[in-house]
């Protein structure tokens, strides 16, 4: 039997991004093992995601957990070694751009197993994103390069990579368009106590923002005002949770039109998302999910490294500046219409697949012990 591709996920965004082409490979006949880190480790941030996709159980699960960014790293990287050493894949790939990826290529490349990086390519150019490093550290350990956009192409090219780089699209939004209709069913809004098109959802969770108490204070305050025009439905990262505590704000917001819930499934989110007026985030992922929904996105950032969101999606950067929070009714009325961004079709998954396939029949397999 050949050796099988080894995927390596430890957060709730790697998982829309792997499913797709975990599921295209399987149907090619190429066996996958699935390593899952746990550095999302409750269970509304990976297990309920493994089973709404469609995963299967990981086959490895390594309970890395919380930390500093090196302590989740290095736990990352011994649990991951130990893996390739028994299992010997004949690639490993690595979505994204968390901690979880650049240990998992870090292993890889020191024991001279091919890497695959899906959605290589991006970068914010702002070196204050720990992310950042993780996805210029994983292009340059990676053998193939999966990229999602034209412009991660062209961020390669300036970079020196130019070998085995494949423009294969968006394999989130595979999974946005395969489970859109059975989020949109359930009708979430509803439960929420909301009317579709008429509430904007707000997601927030990098450091830059929710660490900084005077600039979570304003955020919070401009949420508050905002919400009194149009309601907002946020639910907390477990993150936000601990710093909105801090602020000693809970009576305030109990007695607005803000409503706080716990982290959501894919599912709910996704057909809250499909259904708001508007999103506030500060999150890459939901701004690439907004341009595919057509629904107005406001980024919380000074930085994207999607910016394809912003040039044909419906993403627009309000810097890292919580006092334009209210002119989002303004800018609302300026938006326009999301164009189709080319190969964000639901076919990434497929694509991906086959170029890893023809990677594989034309690559031996070395292994340092």
């Amino acid at each position: 039997m050949a050796p099988p591709v080894s995927f390596v996920v430890g957060a709730r965004p790697n998982f829309m991004k792997a499913a797709p082409v975990i599921e295209a490979l399987r149907r090619l006949g190429i066996e996958v093992l699935l390593v899952h880190t746990g550095q999302h480790y409750d269970a509304e941030m990976s297990d309920v995601f493994l089973g709404e996709l469609g995963l299967p159980a990981p086959d490895v699960f390594l309970g890395v957990g919380s930390g500093s960014h090196a302590e989740q790293t290095s736990r990352a990287l011994l649990g991951i070694e130990e893996v390739l050493l028994e299992h010997v894949p004949s690639l490993v790939v690595v979505p994204g751009d968390v901690n979880s990826t650049l240990a998992g290529a870090l292993a890889a490349a020191k024991l001279q197993v091919p890497v695959a990086h899906l959605e290589a390519g991006l970068r914010s150019y702002d070196a204050t994103m720990p992310e950042e490093h993780n996805r210029r550290l994983t292009d340059h350990l990676s053998s193939l390069l999966l990229a999602h956009s034209p412009n991660a192409v062209e961020n390669l090219a300036r970079e020196g990579i130019v070998d085995d780089v494949h423009l294969v699209g968006n394999t989130m939004i595979d999974s946005l368009l395969a489970h859109l209709e059975a989020a949109r069913a359930a009708a979430p809004w509803s439960e929420h106590g909301f009317h579709e098109g008429a509430y904007g959802l707000v997601t927030l969770h990098r450091p830059s923002l929710v660490d900084d108490p005077t600039l979570l204070r304003e955020t919070v305050d401009q949420l508050l005002a905002l919400a009194e025009r149009t309601p907002l439905l946020f639910p907390v990262h477990p993150r936000t949770v601990e710093r909105i505590a801090g602020l000693e704000l809970g009576a305030t917001i109990a007695e607005s039109k803000l409503t706080l819930t716990r982290p959501l499934g894919y599912l709910e989110f996704l057909g809250l998302e499909s259904a708001a007026q508007f999103v506030l985030t500060d999150s890459g992922g939901v701004q690439e999910e907004t341009s595919a929904l057509g629904v107005p996105c406001f980024t919380l950032r000074s930085t994207t490294e999607r910016p394809i969101t912003i040039e044909l999606g419906t993403n627009v950067l309000l810097g890292l500046e919580p006092e334009r929070i209210a002119r989002i009714p303004e800018l609302l009325g300026a938006t326009r219409p999301a164009q189709q961004i080319p190969l964000w079709d639901g076919q990434a998954g497929e694509r991906a697949a086959a170029v890893i396939a023809q990677y594989l029949a034309r690559s031996p397999l070395s292994v340092a012990t």
